[in-house]
């Protein structure tokens, strides 16, 4: 993705968007699924798994390290593990592009095995810190050589047997959380996790599903315990993956801001550590309904109806952030057309998450005459009370998948176009993205690579 020509990407929406849709598989489950999989003895098939390229990163890293993974004609992957301890020497340097996902947990899995390895990702991700994981993992004992700023590329040197730890987590964060968990699975004895302000529990409950002796106790004042229990032994799943709620709230989004819209997008997760846009969405007046609530794969499922709305600004719970972290870009688009101020503060995270995605989002909003101020730790944004933005510029996606998907939705809602400099890293989490817009009635302005 670095060295190919860019591809620009202008999204119009003539019409009122309409129709019934269903995103890819979450992203967060697919990698989990892929990893325990892999970690389980026998053979384990996964529906709905997530096809993008941060995924597909986990799974090379997977086959690398010993396991057999494979793709069947009906879309179905089946995946025979090594079993925990079992993990091979990868031959070469484990490619992991723009998944920092991808990195933090399987730095966390090589730690506690006999296995040294090597992580390389693209310009994105070698941009991103991974010191929060490194100083936990090297209290159990995994030697860890990395770039400057605790950056890619960095080498992992796993230890036998690692040394279990309680760690109280300094900031809110699924990825260390998973990481320690995941290097728990083969270290004797209880690893414990304390979270002060609960992220999403995925690995928490994949893990008990898999088979792990996990348990998970919330103090009086709200923190939550999670004691792991090594060396684990994992049994193979038949593991369902809902539809990821960070895609589907793109078209969620579009839907409520394009005047006249009603759009259905089926089959989404809802768990309630991932939900909060939604909540927040439907407390700025948003027309969202659950339909047809159901559990896939022990996570909450639901049909989303979403209707166009006039919405309120309002000021974000912190409580919530951490539920939706991942959807702050489109929230700040649809806060732009809202009535009155919204303001998001406490933000901190999304300064490292694949681009700075509080600077990035202030400029581009800026540049298609949104009123935003920019804080240390998040946005101000007042809104246009639904009056189209101005639009007429090209924005910079800085190689972020959900800067590029939010600017493409705020072209909906523009007067003049709105360019996305460079479309390609909308594949690495949502590759159908540009289609299902189209599905539902937006125009591409711009040929780019689908």
């Amino acid at each position: 993705m670095d060295h190919a020509a860019p591809q620009p990407l202008r999204l119009a929406a003539p019409a009122p968007l309409s129709g019934q849709v269903a995103v890819p598989g979450d992203k967060s489950i697919s990698h989990r699924a892929l990893m325990l999989s892999a970690l389980a003895v026998g053979q384990s098939r996964i529906e709905g798994l997530l096809e993008g390229e941060d995924v597909l990163a986990t799974a090379a890293a997977m086959r690398a390290m010993g396991a057999t993974i494979e793709r069947d004609a009906a879309g179905v992957w089946i995946v025979s593990g090594v079993g925990v301890g079992g993990l091979l020497q990868p031959a070469t340097a484990l490619d992991m592009g723009n998944s920092g996902t991808s990195t933090r947990l399987l730095m966390g899995l090589v730690a506690s095995h006999a296995v040294t390895a090597t992580f390389i990702g693209d310009a994105s991700l070698s941009k991103r810190p991974m010191g929060r994981v490194i100083e936990p993992l090297s209290r159990m004992g995994a030697a860890f050589t990395a770039s400057p700023g605790d950056r890619l590329p960095l080498m992992v040197r796993g230890l036998v047997p690692a040394v279990p730890i309680q760690y109280r987590l300094p900031v809110a964060s699924a990825q260390v959380k998973s990481a320690l968990l995941l290097a728990g699975l083969n270290t004797p004895g209880i690893t414990e996790i304390v979270e002060p302000v609960p992220t999403r529990d995925h690995s928490e409950r994949m893990l008990r599903g898999f088979g792990a002796d996990l348990t998970v106790e919330t103090e009086d004042a709200g923190a939550r315990v999670i004691r792991l229990t090594g060396e684990a032994e994992l049994r193979p799943q038949q593991v369902v993956v809902p539809g990821d709620p960070s895609s589907a709230a793109f078209p969620a989004v579009a839907a409520l801001l394009v005047p006249g819209s009603e759009v259905v997008i089926e089959n989404v997760g809802l768990n309630p550590t991932r939900a909060g846009l939604y909540t927040l969405l439907r407390a700025m007046g948003g027309d969202i309904a659950f339909e047809n609530p159901r559990e896939a794969g022990g996570e909450p499922v639901a049909d989303l109806r979403v209707r166009a709305s006039t919405l309120s600004g309002i000021e974000v719970p912190p409580a919530l952030a951490p539920s939706m972290i991942d959807e702050f870009p489109i929230l700040f688009v649809a806060a732009a057309l809202a009535q009155g101020r919204t303001v998001a503060r406490g933000l901190e995270e999304l300064r490292v998450k694949e681009s700075d995605r509080i600077a990035v989002m202030a400029e581009g909003l800026r540049a298609i005459g949104a009123r935003v101020e920019e804080v240390e730790d998040g946005l101000v944004i007042d809104g246009s009370g639904g009056t189209p933005l101005a639009g007429g510029a090209t924005v910079a996606a800085h190689l972020d998948h959900r800067i590029a998907m939010s600017f493409a939705v705020a072209g909906l809602v523009s007067r003049a176009p709105v360019t996305i400099d460079d479309a390609r890293p909308i594949a690495t989490s949502f590759p159908q993205f540009i289609g299902l817009m189209e599905s539902l009635g937006a125009e591409r302005g711009l040929d780019v690579a689908a």
